[in-house]
C-alpha cells in the first residue's frame, strides 16, 4: 500500500512540475518575446516622441512639387514636396525589401520631425498629408528604414518660408 501511494505523490509532482515549467515559459514569451501594443507595428523608436509625426504613406500614381532622389547607399529613395499642401511623396527605388523614407525637419512649430514611409515596395509611390509651419528652416532627407530603431537618411535639400 505504502508503495502506491508513494508512486502516486511522485507521479503527481512530476506532473505539477512540468505544468509549473510550461506556464513559466508562455509567461515568459508573452512578456519577453511579444511586442508591446505601443509599437506592435514596428514603425520606428522615435515615433512616440511628441517632437515627432510618424504617417504610413497611401499610394499614388502621380507626384506634385519638387523631386530629388538619395544615393543608392540611401536606397535611391526618390522624395517629392510639395510646398502648399504640405504633402510628401516617396518613391522606393531599390527592390531591397526595405520600406523607403522620406523626413521633414522643421525650425518652427511643436512638431520637428515628420516622416512619410512608403512600406508598398519597389516601384511604388506613396503620400503622407503633413501640415508644419512654413515660416522657418525645413530639411528634406530621403532613405530607407533599417530596422525599428534604426533609419538611414541622406539630407537633400533645405528651404525657407515656403
Amino acid at each position: 500500500m505504502r508503495t502506491i501511494v508513494n508512486r502516486l505523490r511522485r507521479s503527481a509532482n512530476r506532473t505539477f512540475g512540468r505544468g509549473a515549467v510550461f506556464v513559466a515559459a508562455v509567461a515568459a514569451v508573452a512578456v519577453f518575446a511579444l511586442p508591446g501594443a505601443a509599437h506592435a507595428d514596428s514603425y520606428y523608436i522615435g515615433c512616440g516622441d511628441s517632437g515627432t509625426s510618424c504617417q504610413t504613406g497611401t499610394a499614388v500614381e502621380q507626384t506634385e512639387g519638387n523631386c530629388m532622389v538619395s544615393d543608392y547607399a540611401f536606397g535611391s529613395t526618390v522624395m517629392c514636396v510639395k510646398y502648399d499642401g504640405d504633402l510628401v511623396y516617396v518613391y522606393d527605388g531599390r527592390a531591397d525589401g526595405y520600406a523607403a523614407m522620406a523626413l521633414v525637419e522643421t525650425s518652427n512649430g511643436s512638431v520637428h520631425e515628420r516622416y512619410c514611409r512608403n512600406n508598398l515596395g519597389y516601384g511604388n509611390w506613396a503620400v503622407c498629408n503633413f501640415d508644419w509651419a512654413e515660416a522657418g528652416s525645413h530639411v528634406a532627407s530621403s532613405g530607407y528604414k533599417s530596422n525599428y530603431s534604426y533609419i538611414v537618411t541622406q539630407e537633400l535639400w533645405s528651404w525657407t518660408a515656403n
